[in-house]
C-alpha cells in the first residue's frame, strides 16, 4: 500500500456510537456525507478503539501503542492523567519530521497547563481547538497555537469545519497531514433549534434529538471539507478516514437521558464491552484503496500509525516498539498474517487489572467487568476539571501532583467469556463452559498489564511535574 506523498485527513467524532449514523441506524439521523463515503470507501465493521474514554483513546491513535505506555490514563486534566508522555512520538511528529504540513483542529485532551504538551510541541505546525475534554459549542474560547480567542457565538462545530476548511486551502501545494476532532457529540448537549425541532417532530427523545442534530452539524462540516479536497484535485490521492473516540455517553447529562439506538451493543463510554470500544470507521483513499467495500476484519486504534506512516513512505528511526500493525493489505482486502489479539483496561487515577478490561483472541473476548468503586471521581477533581473546560474565573494554572485518591476494589466479579462472532452483542457468557480458555486469556491479560504498567511507571516524574516559573 503505497502512493506518492499522499495527503491525509482524520476526522474524529467524540462520543459517537455505532448507531448513531444514519446508515446504521435505518435513517433516525442523518448523516448523508458520512452515509456517502462509506459507499464511496470502505466500511470497518470491526473496528477498536483504544479505550472506552477519550483520552486514553486519542493517546493509542497518535501514538500506536496502548495509552498506558503513553501515560494517558485517564480523562482528568486537572490531574495530569491524559498527557501523552513527552518521550512519545506521535502520528504528527513523523509527518512533520517528513516535510508534510501539519495540522490538529478542535479537541486535543493530551495534555494542558504545560506548554510542553501543547499541540504545537507534539508534532502539529498548526492548532485551532481546545485542550481539554470538552467546550461549550457557543460560548468558548479557541487556542489558536497557544493564543486565546474568545468566540463570536457561532456554533463551534461550524467555527472547527471552517478552520479545517482553510487548512487544506492553504496547504493545497504540498502534502499536509490533518486532524479534525470535533467535540460533537460530547456534552454538553447543544445544537441549533431548528434542526432538534425537527427531530423531535419525528417522535425521538429530547437526548436523541440533540445528539443526531449535533451530528448532522458536524456531517455538514465533514461535507465541506471533502468538497473542499474535490474543489482542489486533492481527493483522489488523499487519505480521508471518519472514526470516533469512543462509544456513546447513554445516562442522563443535565437530567436529559442521552439512551438512545447503538445498534444493540451492549455497554457505551466507558465500559469494556462492545458498546464501549467497538467505533465506526470509514476511509476512502481513491489512488490505492478500491472503494465499495465492507472490511470485517478487526482493527485497532494502534494499527493507524504503523499504517499511515508505511502507506507514506516515512521513515521510522525512533526505534520505539509499537502495539499496532501494518494493516494495508486488510484496507485493500487482502488476509493478514497478523495475530488478531487485542487488550483493553480502564478506571479512574491508577490502573487496575481487577476490573473494567477486556482482551480479543481471535472471535473471543474475554471481559472482567467494571468495578464500580474504581470508576469513581472525587467532588474535588471533577470542579477543577469543569473549570478547566469551561474556562471559569478562577481558572487552574498548575496541574494538581498531589497523591491520588484510593479506592477498594473488593472482591472483583467472575469473568464472562463471549464468542463475538456468533454473539457481538455479548448475551451470552460461556465462561463455565470454557474454564481453560478462560484461565489462559486471564493469564495472558496479567501479563499485558504487567508489560504496559511497567512502562507507564517508568515514565520520568519531571514530564509530568509543573512546568518552573
Amino acid at each position: 500500500m503505497t502512493a506518492a506523498r499522499p495527503n491525509v485527513v482524520i476526522v474524529v467524532a467524540d462520543d459517537l456510537g455505532y448507531g448513531d449514523l444514519g446508515r446504521f441506524n435505518e435513517g433516525r439521523c442523518s448523516s448523508p456525507t458520512l452515509d456517502a463515503l462509506a459507499q464511496e470507501g470502505i466500511c470497518l465493521t470491526q473496528h477498536y478503539s483504544g479505550s472506552p474514554v477519550c483520552a486514553p483513546a486519542r493517546a493509542a491513535l497518535l501514538t500506536g501503542r496502548y495509552p498506558h505506555r503513553t501515560g494517558a490514563i485517564d480523562t482528568l486534566q486537572g490531574r495530569g492523567l491524559d498527557r501523552i508522555a513527552l518521550g512519545e512520538v506521535t502520528l504528527a511528529d513523523y509527518f512533520r519530521s517528513a516535510g508534510y504540513h501539519t495540522g490538529l483542529v478542535g479537541k486535543w485532551h493530551n495534555g494542558d497547563l504545560d506548554a510542553r504538551y501543547h499541540p504545537n510541541a507534539r508534532g502539529f505546525e498548526e492548532f485551532a481547538g481546545f485542550s481539554g475534554g470538552y467546550s461549550d459549542y457557543y460560548d468558548y474560547t479557541l487556542d489558536v497555537n497557544g493564543s486565546e480567542r474568545r468566540g463570536d457565538g457561532r456554533y463551534l462545530t461550524d467555527v472547527l469545519s471552517e478552520h479545517a476548511v482553510s487548512f487544506v486551502q492553504r496547504h493545497a501545494a504540498e502534502p499536509f497531514f490533518l486532524m479534525v476532532a470535533y467535540n460533537a457529540p460530547h456534552f454538553p448537549m447543544q445544537a441549533p433549534q431548528e434542526l432538534v425541532d425537527r427531530y423531535l417532530e419525528r417522535g425521538e427523545t429530547l437526548g436523541a434529538a440533540l445528539t443526531y442534530a449535533m451530528i448532522e452539524v458536524m456531517d455538514a462540516g465533514v461535507g465541506r471539507i471533502d468538497a473542499t479536497l474535490h474543489d482542489l484535485g486533492l481527493a483522489e490521492n488523499t487519505f480521508l478516514m471518519f472514526t470516533s473516540d469512543n462509544g456513546p455517553y447513554l445516562g442522563d447529562v443535565a437530567g436529559v437521558s442521552l439512551d438512545r439506538f447503538n445498534f444493540g451493543f451492549r455497554g457505551a463510554k466507558h465500559y469494556v464491552f462492545e458498546g464501549g470500544i467497538r467505533v465506526p470507521a470509514i476511509v476512502r483513499w481513491p489512488a490505492r484503496i478500491a472503494g465499495g467495500r465492507v472490511v470485517p476484519e478487526m482493527l485497532h486504534f494502534t494499527d493507524w500509525l504503523p499504517t499511515l506512516t508505511a502507506a507514506a513512505g516515512l521513515a521510522r528511526r525512533d526505534g520505539r516498539s509499537l502495539d499496532g500493525h501494518d494493516v494495508g493489505v486488510v484496507l485493500n482486502g487482502d488476509s493478514s498474517d497478523v495475530d488478531p489479539v487485542r487488550f483493553w483496561q480502564n478506571n479512574r487515577y491508577s490502573p487496575r487489572i481487577e476490573g473494567n478490561a477486556a482482551m480479543r483472541d481471535g472471535n473471543w473476548k474475554l471481559v472482567r467487568p467494571t468495578i464500580p468503586d474504581l470508576m469513581r471521581v472525587t467532588d474535588a477533581d471533577r470542579t477543577i476539571d469543569r473549570a478547566l473546560n469551561l474556562h471559569e474565573p478562577g481558572r487552574i494554572t498548575h496541574v494538581d501532583t498531589s497523591p491520588l485518591p484510593e479506592f477498594d476494589a473488593g472482591d472483583p466479579p467472575a469473568a464472562l467469556l463471549f464468542d463475538v462472532a456468533a454473539d457481538p452483542f455479548e448475551q451470552y457468557d460461556l465462561a463455565a463452559e470454557q474454564p481453560e480458555r478462560v484461565a489462559r486469556m486471564s493469564s495472558a491479560l496479567e501479563r499485558w498489564f504487567e508489560s504496559v504498567e511497567a512502562d507507564r511507571t517508568a515514565i520520568p516524574d519531571d514530564w509530568n511535574a509543573a512546568p518552573a516559573g
